[in-house]
């Protein structure tokens, strides 16, 4: 079971706690992380390229010459696919949807496999809680420096609207709630932050 040290956000040792093994202490599986990865990412494509068919192009109602006689081929309109200013033949259709099944332990597990492997890389820092007196970008600069940090993945048990505001204006800095964590913010950020009482619920929901 890996051991980790809480601290307060001025990076001094509050205490220690045990991990849940079965969040925090599992065998890295890049493959399996890859593919729900590529699964979600694939499903906020939003599918709506289209090319216009001999259906949808305007024009072509007449035919542009004789069918015989010509030493041509015959056509029967100018917005064939094969003609300048015609239609795609195959094109790409507006509803087209990337969406690949991924059931929800699935989402589960991979999220815990990046956990521990944020854990194994000491990525991941735990505070006893994150608090302050006012929604000033300069207080957050200060904890992220006290952490040793210069960005980062926060993540809140409860909505704090002073922390959220702080963060937003850092680059590659981001603030959300423990039920808001997805494994694309966790794979992109250089640290992982987390409260204590986030941690409780992540290992009460994922376990």
């Amino acid at each position: 079971m890996a051991k980790i040290t809480i601290v307060d956000q001025n990076n001094k040792e509050v205490s220690k706690r045990e991990l849940n093994p079965a969040v925090f202490g599992l065998d890295s599986d890049a493959g399996f992380v890859h593919r729900v990865y590529a699964s979600l990412a694939s499903a906020q494509r939003a599918g709506t390229s289209a090319t216009k068919t001999v259906a949808n192009v305007s024009g072509g109602g007449k035919k542009p010459f004789k069918q015989k006689g010509t030493g041509r081929a015959r056509q029967g309109t100018t917005r064939a696919a094969q003609m300048r200013h015609g239609g795609t033949a195959h094109g790409p259709n507006a509803n087209t949807t990337f969406d690949s099944r991924i059931n929800k332990k699935e989402r589960r597990r991979a999220l815990c496999l990046v956990l521990s492997d944020c854990v194994r890389e000491g990525k991941l820092t735990v505070v006893n809680k994150l608090e302050l007196e006012a929604p000033k970008t300069k207080a957050f600069i200060e904890v992220l420096g006290a952490l040793e940090a210069t960005s980062g993945l926060f993540v809140l048990d409860a909505a704090n609207s002073n922390v959220e505001l702080s963060g937003r204006n850092i680059p590659h800095t981001k603030v959300v709630l423990d039920g808001q964590m997805t494994i694309h913010d966790l794979l992109k950020c250089e640290r992982v932050i987390l409260t204590e009482a986030a941690v409780d619920k992540l290992e009460e929901r994922l376990s």
